[in-house]
């Protein structure tokens, strides 16, 4: 059994949910199917996710909210004009938006999440009817009928493993199942979300719920590119990446696949593969528990992220001060401050965190930090890049860190710090944030092209 996902582009408008269809009825091993809501149609376009953020915005802010909610219902009466269905599903549209509206509007968050799920819901339906119309049995099947019981905790939500059990049971349909993505259902009888860009995390609940042999991601490119392809000019397609792998890039910048999505196919070493709507017999990029390393992959990808914030704290005899650093992450935990990466030294620390999670509270942290922990040096860098190595292969191979920093200097890159994971499939370069791309570029050359990038 495949469980396969299809993102916004992949059904946007009546053009690609026939390509969709076409891909799901031709193999029948494709029996569960994950969308998301209607995505961009060309360049100007607007995501049907972000129309339903705007309508939130006029409910709560008390005004005439009514053309913003024809502009989302008109998306999908073009979709229903083009595939020649009868229109009743736009009521249903109405009705429900109004009904959110209507109950929830006292309560901020929740009528957020509701509103949120709607994309995906009201495009699941609308696949569901079509298919069957088509002639293939076709059911659609909402995430509280599936199971998919989640926390509530709004725009945050995380799975219950309940849900598990509960999904096991869609392998006894015999139709096409249509399960919209991105939110699930509380105890508390509440529709959640997940994370933005959470019908992938959807889709791989329910491959695990349903013990799939394959996890099918459809999207826009024919799987995962070493690099960014707007920064290196036609970079190699990844054929082979494992999950740790897939991890660290998508946490540096690498957004063909939501991270949290291979938590739960980790654990059950559920494989995955990223392919190409538009192009679907094209190999695509398979994520898996293990890969076979050899010469040519031994980096599988480069990824480069900006906006980090460090915080660099110096203290004479730190190694010898028991619980000093738990102070420290004291401070930051009181903030609620999350950090990424923190290389030390015998009398120095720093601590890189995304500068989202000081922001507007640096001084107090700072402050804090001084009174409680008592440093000698404590000063703060801003416009700080990460650039992240990554690659099963690279323990292997003696000298690869030295090999990459002369590909940097070669490039004239200065190098603020370096970390390496202790898992040892990443290495950490902390630069300047104009030099992003730059490094980007030069350590691509040298890792694929066994070139310098000189300047």
């Amino acid at each position: 059994m495949k469980v396969a996902k299809f993102g916004g582009s992949s059904v946007s408008n009546a053009e690609q949910i026939k390509k969709v269809l076409n891909i799901v009825n031709s193999d029948s091993d494709r029996k569960i199917i994950v969308v998301s809501a209607p995505g961009k149609r060309h360049a100007d376009d607007v995501k049907t996710t972000d129309l339903l953020i705007r309508l939130y915005e006029k409910v709560i802010a008390g005004l005439d909210y009514q053309a913003k909610k024809e502009e989302i219902i008109q998306r999908y009466a073009d979709i229903i004009l083009e595939l020649e269905m009868t229109d009743s599903l736009l009521s249903t549209i109405d009705e429900t938006l109004e009904t959110y509206i209507a109950t929830l509007k006292e309560k901020p968050a929740r009528l957020l999440d509701a509103l949120l799920s709607c994309g995906e819901n009201f495009n699941a339906q609308l696949i569901a009817e079509y298919n069957n119309s088509q002639g293939i049995p076709t059911r659609y099947v909402s995430p509280g009928e599936a199971g998919i019981t989640v926390t509530d905790l709004p725009q945050n939500a995380q799975i219950l493993d309940q849900s598990y059990e509960a999904l096991y049971s869609l392998r006894e349909y015999d139709e096409k199942l249509i399960v919209p993505g991105f939110f699930g259902i509380s105890r508390q009888g509440y529709v959640v979300t997940f994370p933005r860009g959470g019908s992938d995390i959807t889709g791989a609940i329910v491959a695990r719920g349903v013990r799939a042999d394959l996890y099918e991601n459809f999207t826009d490119v024919s799987g995962i590119f070493r690099a960014n392809p707007t920064i290196v000019k036609n970079p190699e397609v990844i054929d082979e990446i494992t999950y740790r792998e897939m991890r660290e890039l998508s946490y540096a910048g690498f957004g063909v696949f939501h991270d949290e999505a291979l938590q739960p196919l980790h654990k059950d070493r559920i494989p995955v593969v990223i392919k190409n709507t538009n192009r679907p017999d094209d190999t695509g990029t398979y994520i898996r528990h293990d890969r076979e390393i050899n010469s040519s992959n031994i980096v599988s990808g480069i990824s480069c992220d900006k906006d980090f914030t460090v915080l660099n704290i110096k203290k004479y005899l730190m190694n010898r001060q028991i619980g000093f650093t738990r102070k420290i992450l004291g401070v930051l935990e009181d903030y609620g401050i999350s950090f990424d990466h923190m290389p030390s030294g015998i009398d120095s620390i720093s601590i890189i965190m995304r500068s989202k999670e000081i922001q507007n509270r640096e001084e107090q942290v700072l402050n804090d930090i001084r009174e409680k922990c008592d440093v000698d040096e404590l000063n703060v860098e801003h416009n700080l890049a990460i650039l992240m190595i990554v690659g099963e292969g690279m323990h292997r191979i003696v000298g690869t860190a030295n090999t990459i920093t002369h590909a940097l200097a070669e490039a004239n890159i200065n190098l603020k710090m370096m970390n390496q994971g202790a898992s040892e499939i990443s290495i950490m370069f902390g630069i300047d944030v104009a030099d992003a791309e730059k490094a980007v570029k030069s350590t691509y050359e040298y890792c694929y092209n066994g070139e310098y990038l000189k300047v």
